[in-house]
């Protein structure tokens, strides 16, 4: 079983359509230089429909403890994503806080990206391996580009980990199949335009997921 996480949703539409199609996470942006940047208020009126049918994640880069208790205090989260330059420290600082599971993202574009995981198998529970941003661009993910899928090395993983960057629902089953991922995560590539989530490539992105599962059991 792969679980699908979509990240960036910013209205009621793009929730339900992933609830439908059967997401196993759904992904909160609080991002100031993000396009799908919502506010704490906002997402938690937006996941009401998704408490016990999915994870509700919160998406932070690099945030302050005020933010961090906010988004906490009013979304309820069930993992927080940390998308930013974090250290080891700070997310161990952040776990030994909230006691919320933590995914740790890693803009990835050598093999030596990958390796840097390690630093962070005993404070993440998850990790995130994301394309490296565009120069100029925001880290905050999103960005529809995807890195060379052959440099991951899986003995280096240390915990469950997704696949993000570029993935799309044309491409995401040879994206499975080609690395193993048991987990995936797309933002941009079920949207028709930066930040407005698309339904029908939600659903469809989902459905091709699980048809790559029942072609392989």
């Amino acid at each position: 079983m792969t679980d699908v996480k979509i990240c960036g949703l910013t209205d009621a539409a793009g929730v339900t359509a992933a609830l439908d199609a059967g997401a196993d996470y759904l992904g909160f942006v609080f991002a100031d230089n993000s396009v799908r940047k919502t506010s704490p208020a906002r997402a938690a009126e937006l996941a009401k429909p998704a408490r016990g049918k999915a994870k509700i994640v919160a998406v932070l880069v690099n945030p302050g403890d005020k933010l961090i208790k906010k988004v906490v205090s009013t979304l309820a989260p069930d993992v927080l994503q940390l998308h930013g330059r974090e250290t080891p420290e700070r997310v161990r600082t952040i776990w030994k806080r909230y006691h919320i599971p933590i995914i740790k993202a890693f803009a990835v574009s050598s093999k030596r990206d990958v390796q840097d995981t390690e630093r962070y198998a005993r404070t993440a529970a998850y990790y995130l391996l994301d394309a490296r941003p565009p120069k100029g661009a925001g880290p905050a993910g999103g960005h529809g580009a995807a890195f060379d899928w052959d440099i991951i090395d899986q003995d280096v993983l240390a915990k469950p980990w997704f696949l993000a960057g570029g993935l799309t629902p044309q491409n995401v089953a040879g994206a499975i199949a080609r690395t193993g991922a048991k987990m995936v995560d797309v933002s941009s590539g079920v949207e028709s335009a930066a930040g407005v989530k698309d339904p029908a490539r939600i659903t469809a992105f989902i459905q091709a997921v699980r048809q790559h599962e029942d072609k392989n059991d």
